[in-house]
């Protein structure tokens, strides 16, 4: 039984006893608890009483209808879904019941699976909705440590070990997919070092030239080359005392990491056109998006550099691997975009927490934050809704690895199932093959072997 649904409570509200013992015992056979009441009356005493994820009331009832409880139940528990059950099966009931509040109708005679379905996506949205309400109402937005926001399994994995990390001078790989923060995780790393009070310097190695890299982290002496009308002092002896970044580490061209493989090991730069080298003091972090395993074996990236730059690894989830981690992102980046646009946003529309977890985020926090600034500008309403998301995420659909159906005919080799799954999880780990090679229990030289083999 699914765990949504053997957790559930249902309160059922019918004049009819039989009607309520039939429901009660289909449900009870599904392993769902419920709880009836013969009046709308007695159905406001219980809803005080207990917790219920989700209202069946009928619409013909003596007294109050089903109609007006729905109305009265919206009003006062709205966040409980109710779905009202008419053997007026028309469209002008159906209106009347979603104008009430209701959150879904389904006629008499029941059908006992549809009404199942029905209620497991009534309570579903229930849950989520909860999980939405307890988000917002969390004092502490940000996780536990530095900026970071996040509260998953996953995260608090990670703080653990930023908490440990930040405590050393030791060099720092950061690991992770584009858009996973890494600069902010080596800013959160400075931040709760010894070098606090001393500079961060961040430098992306990927979008200069080799010739200004080195300058850029060396610095140079006047008239080294054409432009150098004066001296520059490099980022290295910028960041003297505290913490340098040398982001997109894997784009560096080789002859530059021969370079800062001399500069790390010796302590010292020595600027461009100058032959004194000068001694630093500064703790060496860098990032990419890359796997550099991979490149190394490859012979794309220096083995002595690799090493030097990775005595301590850090590898950042992907936002897909963090669960309702997207919603608190969201929530945080609204509240951020509304007031910026200075527009009276507070919070999503039913369907929209759905559709951001379902969504694979391909970009992660990145995108989501890009996607939230542009459902802002874009809203018309005080949340945001589904119609203010891109298509790609309001019609996104998960999916899921085919290995075949019951047709003989449809039925895979194993080697076509290995060759999908390999695929599967590199695609779960954005590409990484070290990381997928430690998932499935093969070899890096395996893997790359088996999508040489399948090119």
């Amino acid at each position: 039984m699914n765990g949504t649904m053997s957790n559930a409570n249902v309160l059922i509200v019918d004049d009819e006893r039989n009607m309520c013992e039939l429901i009660e015992t289909d449900l009870r056979l599904r392993g769902i608890n419920s709880r009836w009441c013969l009046s709308a009356a007695d159905a406001v005493e219980a809803l005080h009483q207990e917790n219920f994820d989700v209202v069946l009331t009928d619409v013909k009832m003596p007294g109050t209808t089903g109609l007006q409880l729905c109305q009265q139940f919206t009003e006062s528990r709205p966040d409980v879904p109710v779905i009202v059950m008419t053997a007026f099966g028309t469209l002008e009931t159906a209106i009347t019941a979603m104008r009430a509040g209701a959150y879904d109708f389904i006629t008499k005679p029941i059908e006992m699976d549809l009404l199942a379905i029905t209620l497991r996506r009534a309570i579903e949205h229930r849950q989520l909705s909860e999980q939405v309400r307890l988000l917002n109402a969390s004092s502490d937005e940000n996780g536990a440590f530095g900026e970071m926001i996040g509260k998953s399994p996953a995260m608090v994995k990670l703080y653990e070990q930023l908490q440990r990390v930040a405590q050393s001078d030791a060099a720092v790989l950061i690991c992770g997919e584009s858009g996973t923060g890494k600069e902010l995780v080596a800013r959160s790393i400075h931040a709760n070092s010894r070098r606090s009070e001393k500079p961060f310097v961040a430098v992306n190695c990927g979008a200069l030239s080799e010739t200004l890299l080195e300058s850029e982290l060396f610095g140079h002496v006047k008239g080294a080359f054409t432009d150098a009308r004066s001296e520059r002092r490099g980022l290295f002896l910028e960041a003297d005392g505290g913490t340098l970044l040398l982001d997109e580490m894997g784009e560096m061209p080789m002859p530059m990491q021969v370079k800062l493989l001399r500069t790390l090991e010796e302590r010292s730069v020595r600027p461009v056109g100058s032959d004194k080298d000068i001694p630093f003091d500064v703790r060496v972090l860098t990032a990419t998006n890359r796997d550099l395993e991979t490149s190394v074996a490859e012979g794309r990236f220096r083995e002595d550099l690799f090493y030097r730059i990775n005595v301590i690894g850090i590898q950042l989830p992907p936002l897909r691997a963090r669960g309702t981690d997207t919603l608190r992102l969201a929530e945080h980046f609204l509240k951020q975009f509304a007031r910026s646009e200075r527009k009276s946003v507070d919070g999503f529309a039913d369907g929209v927490a759905e559709k951001l977890l379902a969504y694979s985020w391909p970009g992660n926090i990145r995108e989501l934050r890009n996607v939230i600034e542009r459902a802002v500008a874009l809203t018309r309403y005080d949340k945001i809704t589904i119609e203010d998301l891109p298509e790609k995420i309001s019609n996104f659909s998960a999916r899921t690895l085919f290995l075949g159906g019951l047709d003989p005919s449809e039925l895979v080799t194993m080697e076509e199932i290995e060759r999908r799954y390999i695929n599967h999880v590199l695609e779960a780990v954005g590409g990484n093959q070290t990381q997928a090679a430690r998932i499935l229990g093969l070899d890096r030289k395996t893997i790359y072997r088996k999508l040489k083999q399948d090119a």
